[in-house]
């Protein structure tokens, strides 16, 4: 969040929508710490304004949240970058894209799907070498990511 105060009076504080949260906008500082990129789809807007609206979609498909896809599901609010987030959280965990069509099962195309799945039916997540102590932090990131 920015605020802005150029008057004693007058404060404004603004958010921005990224709209193109995705792995390849997301660089690494000398200490590798993660630093947002690419800020051409983005747009600057009030705090106060909790919905805004848009004319065209914005966004990589596989990272585009449903409101601004589907038009008739309301307005467009921070949380179109809280999905694509999750995505990227997803990938980042399952250490695959969210879409694999070279998958040997047509379940596992899909990686969010897959993975629900999988949780849903309590079996192993199937994440590689991923060490016992590790899956239970594993798990709880697939379900935040959700």
């Amino acid at each position: 969040m920015l605020c802005l105060g150029w008057l004693k009076e007058f404060t404004t504080c603004m958010q921005i929508l990224h709209f193109d949260i995705k792995p390849h906008n997301i660089l690494l500082d000398e200490n590798f710490n993660p630093k947002f990129s690419n800020f051409g789809l983005a747009k600057l807007y009030s705090v106060d304004d909790s919905i805004i609206s848009l004319t065209a979609s914005r966004g990589t498909i596989g990272y585009i949240a449903a409101e601004l896809v589907y038009k008739n599901l309301g307005g467009i609010s921070y949380k179109a970058d809280v999905y694509s987030f999750g995505m990227l959280l997803m990938e980042m965990v399952g250490r695959r894209k969210n879409v694999n069509g070279l998958a040997d099962h047509t379940s596992k195309i899909y990686f969010p799907s897959w993975i629900y799945d999988k949780l849903d039916q309590g079996e192993d997540l199937e994440l590689g070498d991923v060490f016992d102590d590790e899956k239970v932090m594993v798990k709880k990131m697939i379900i935040t990511a959700f």
